[in-house]
């Protein structure tokens, strides 16, 4: 059995398999071109980091796929500076742009003021519909074993048929996909792809600091908890010292305050959280994991993940005889 080709506006990536865009700076060039040159579509984050620094990854990117690969940009709805990072990711030409966790009408006009495909990221038939009228390219729906901010308490594979059904657009699934055989369900039901974050935070080529890799290995089964963020969300973490004091209420120093929300609870800065946990400080920030996480047990090249992945895939997609 054939596995399916997706294709999303100009894209058809050897693959069908996105990288998830993961801030702050756990997926920047090195992770989204390898993942690109591996055969499928790479995400640089470019929530967290000066606008600037983004465009340098882009370029560094595009350096790294020899130009033959797609690479697209996640920014985070919440941020106060996603206009602004939007655009200049536009400008830079990347192949897409992705948001989440929130919801933006203005982006589809950028898109088409720019010749950029808009994807969005929902948890919901209905907004799926709303992101199709709007001009979306396609749209992942994303359930609620995903890591970082969620958008829903319901499983991907509950969604998954309602938003299928609801457009005509490429639908990709995520949250919580880990294996070849995840994929192939997917499939069965209805996706033209996947997005996937966490196994690849797990890898050679991924930004983050390497003692942010091995909190991943040395999570266990119910190590993973949802905490509500300053963004207002709830998020997906592995439970660590620093999540303990924000789930007893505590209001914790923040050393200065860079004001990049659009509203902000102020119980403690999301955005340094997330830094200090991608630079190596595992027990006093974030780190953000799919609810799966626990199923990892090696960090390993990107290449390696993607073939593992397919051989997988096509194993769940040979038809079973009686």
């Amino acid at each position: 059995m054939n596995i399916p080709k997706l294709k999303i506006a100009h894209m058809t990536p050897e693959l069908p398999i996105i990288q998830g865009g993961m801030g702050v700076a756990v997926s920047l060039s090195g992770l989204a071109s390898a993942v690109a040159n591996a055969g499928g579509i790479g995400i640089i984050s470019g929530t967290g980091i000066p606008i600037d620094e983004m465009r340098s990854h882009i370029r560094r990117a595009r350096e790294l796929t020899q130009g033959k690969g797609y690479i697209g940009v996640n920014v985070l709805f919440a941020m106060k500076e996603f206009a602004e990072t939007v655009r200049a990711a536009m400008e830079e030409k990347v192949d897409f742009i992705i948001s989440g966790a929130g919801f933006s009408r203005d982006m589809y006009t950028w898109g088409k003021e720019y010749g950029v495909p808009v994807i969005s990221i929902v948890s919901s038939a209905k907004f799926a519909k709303l992101a199709e009228k709007l001009g979306a390219s396609a749209i992942v729906v994303e359930g609620h074993e995903a890591g970082g901010h969620l958008g829903t308490d319901r499983p991907l594979f509950d969604i998954l048929p309602e938003v299928v059904e609801a457009v005509k657009l490429p639908v990709i699934a995520a949250g919580g996909i880990l294996t070849g055989s995840d994929i192939a369900k997917a499939f069965s039901m209805g996706a033209s792809g996947v997005q996937m974050g966490t196994r690849f935070v797990a890898s050679v080529e991924c930004d983050a600091h390497p003692s942010f890799k091995q909190k991943y290995l040395e999570c266990k089964e119910g190590d993973t908890i949802l905490v509500k963020t300053t963004v207002g969300l709830e998020g997906r973490a592995i439970r660590n010292a620093f999540i303990d004091r924000v789930c007893e209420g505590s209001k914790l120093k923040i050393e200065k305050c860079r004001q990049c929300l659009k509203t902000c609870s102020y119980q403690f800065c999301t955005l340094d959280s997330l830094i200090r946990s991608v630079k190596g400080d595992v027990e006093e920030g974030l780190v953000f994991a799919g609810a799966r996480v626990h199923e990892i047990k090696e960090i390993l090249p990107v290449k390696t993940i993607m073939e593992k992945l397919m051989n997988e895939l096509r194993e769940s997609m040979v038809p079973t005889t009686t």
